[in-house]
């Protein structure tokens, strides 16, 4: 929001939240229903083909956010190295409502101007008169609107909103007040008016030209530089004709240089171009690939979950990850990025935060929680680790967290088989567990005196229940195989409060995966469960507390942090991700994986020294 709000700031459909493409539908219902009955000759293909057009101009969009996040996170020619937080992230959220006014303009325009249907689908005359229209007035008439739009009056009350994001975005091209958007399309309808108007107009000439405006706007702003050098001197003259990404954004850094729209012509002539253009240009041209200090590796949960992923889809990704019936819409999409990563099969980078000084990045294997259990798969998905592995062994980074990777010991011995191959290893493995175990056994409340452990045992579920043996805390097993499977891994004397009990009177669970309905449906009413799983259970009883999996709060100095890790809230980090990082701060130079443990106490204190901070239940404190 702007500084101080002018008139028509906002768009008229904000009080609609995500019901606002209803107001399109008026129109695409009856366009697609008339192209359909009518007879071929009566049949408006440049009206039917407005909605579907908006379709393309949202996907093209989608696609640029995409690259500009995986590039960035890279560090690949990045240019401004500001970072991203959940504020600006929301602030663009709305970038689709351009897209809605333009749908309208479009469509009424179509109906009540003269020579508005029934366009052809190429006309060479209209191409060019577009051409140079928006080489002339457009581009001139933008840059002294530009200029105007920086004057204290008009940019406090308008476009000092759109200047918020100092390391900017794709989509931060299209986020201005409603008034402001006016204004621009008035500036863009000139070619498309005058085309109409002189009977030159064509579907070809508006989509194209509508696209080129969304591909510059898109590129300039999408904070990573692609123009080649090679291209620039091939032919020299292109320099005046087409910015380039890293001349726009010390637009966004300097504020009162480079003021034009996509051709810095103008600059040129009024002497309004920064100083630094070219020597930024080289520089970030030749920037190299970031090194990271510690790296997180994960992988994918489900199909869906690829929207929700920071190379997604930004609002989902800004929000702990729920299902959502409209995905099931594009599982066209959803299809074809299976079908990629499966044929792509490289590890690849979705994330970049800084903590302290440390660089921190996260890694994603292409591959499905469902397949770390599928033993067809174990050869391949072993193979994607070790590759992982031995990469960031060779950048001479730090510590590697294993992440959700650890979830299937069968799978690799939670890392130790990678230990046991590369004997000298200097990147450091770390699967978390004992600072999962730490979380856990802080969530438990004071005085309790017996708990309910049940799930698939694992590394942590074995810790957790020496742990509050030790203590004299009761463990109640309520199936036998898990009872015998503890017995066998504890010390004679923690395994005296060890107890088989098909009771579920206890109101402690501590659960992990495998936990069954039926069985969330015996336990006591006003039962807390807690979780030691990276999957937290589903949510059954409406009666109990549902605590968050091994997770802390992250403290303010952990910058560019724009996404939800999975089901976390906001700011929240899995204790496996967490546990990489302060064996970087603390310089631990140890592996904790496989059968190789960390004392528990020293990394639940280091934890709260470099700012971590527990989360005792989940957001909402009461049953939900």
């Amino acid at each position: 929001m702007a500084s101080k709000p002018g008139i028509l700031t906002d768009w008229p459909w904000t009080c609609l939240g995500n019901f606002k493409y209803l107001v399109l539908a008026p129109w695409a219902i009856q366009e697609t229903y008339s192209f359909i009955v009518s007879d071929e000759s009566e049949r408006d293909l440049s009206h039917f083909l407005i909605f579907p057009f908006l379709l393309l101009r949202m996907l093209h969009n989608q696609i640029w956010i995409s690259l500009s996040r995986y590039n960035t996170a890279r560090g690949t020619s990045r240019i401004v190295d500001k970072t991203i937080e959940f504020e600006q992230v929301d602030r663009e959220r709305n970038w689709d409502d351009q897209i809605i006014f333009n749908g309208i303009l479009f469509y009424l325009g179509g109906k009540y101007i003269k020579g508005g249907d029934h366009l052809p689908l190429w006309r060479t005359d209209g191409i060019i008169l577009t051409v140079l229209l928006h080489a002339g007035p457009v581009e001139f008439l933008y840059y002294w609107l530009h200029r105007a739009l920086h004057h204290h009056f008009l940019y406090s009350r308008y476009h000092s909103h759109h200047h918020s994001s100092i390391a900017t975005e794709p989509i931060t091209s299209v986020i201005h007040p409603f008034a402001e958007h006016i204004a621009y399309f008035t500036l863009f309808a000139i070619p498309l008016y005058s085309s109409v108007l002189t009977g030159t107009a064509s579907i070809i000439s508006f989509a194209g030209y509508i696209i080129y405006i969304d591909f510059m706007n898109n590129m300039g702003h999408c904070n990573f530089e692609l123009i080649p050098k090679w291209l620039l001197s091939i032919f020299p003259p292109l320099k005046y004709l087409m910015y380039t990404p890293s001349f726009h954004s010390l637009h966004h850094t300097q504020f009162r240089t480079n003021y034009s729209l996509f051709m810095p012509f103008y600059d040129f002539i009024y002497g309004t171009t920064d100083k630094s253009s070219d020597s930024l240009y080289e520089s970030s041209l030749n920037r190299k690939e970031d090194t990271a200090d510690v790296v997180h590796l994960t992988h994918l949960t489900s199909p869906a979950s690829i929207y929700s992923m920071r190379l997604g889809f930004a609002s989902l990704a800004s929000k702990p990850h729920s299902s959502k019936w409209y995905l099931w819409l594009m599982w066209p999409v959803t299809l074809w990025s299976l079908m990629v990563t499966r044929i792509y099969g490289r590890t690849f980078t979705v994330e970049r935060n800084v903590f302290k000084h440390l660089k921190l990045q996260t890694w994603a294997i292409p591959k499905y929680k469902i397949q770390y259990y599928m033993k067809s798969q174990r050869e391949s998905i072993n193979s994607l680790i070790e590759d992982a592995i031995l990469a960031a062994d060779e950048k001479g980074i730090k510590v590697l967290s294993l992440g959700l990777l650890n979830q299937e010991e069968k799978l690799n011995g939670i890392g130790e088989l990678f230990v046991r191959r590369h004997p000298k290893l200097k990147v450091k493995l770390v699967d978390g567990s004992s600072l999962a175990v730490a979380v856990v056994l802080n969530s438990i409340p004071k005085g309790t005196t017996q708990v309910v452990l049940r799930g698939n045992l694992s590394k942590v579920a074995y810790s957790i229940a020496l742990a509050l043996c030790q203590r004299e805390i009761q463990v109640n097993a309520i199936r036998e195989d898990e009872y015998n499977k503890l017995k066998a891994r504890l010390s004679t004397e923690a395994v005296k409060n060890l107890d088989l009990s098909k009771s579920n009177a206890p109101k402690i669970w501590i659960v992990g995966d495998g936990l069954s309905e039926v069985e969330q449906l015996r336990a006591p009413k006003g039962t807390v469960f807690i979780p030691f799983s990276q999957f937290p259970p589903k949510k059954m009883r409406k009666d109990c507390f549902y605590n968050n999996i091994p997770a802390m709060l992250a403290p303010k100095h952990l910058q560019n942090v724009d996404s939800c890790e999975n089901w976390l809230p906001r700011r929240v980090m899995s204790v496996w991700r967490i546990a990489g990082i302060l064996h970087a701060l603390e310089d631990w130079n140890v592996h904790e994986c496989g059968k190789m443990t960390f004392d528990i106490d020293k990394i639940w204190q280091a934890s709260l020294v470099h700012g971590f901070t527990p989360i005792m239940m989940s957001t909402d404190s009461k049953p939900y």
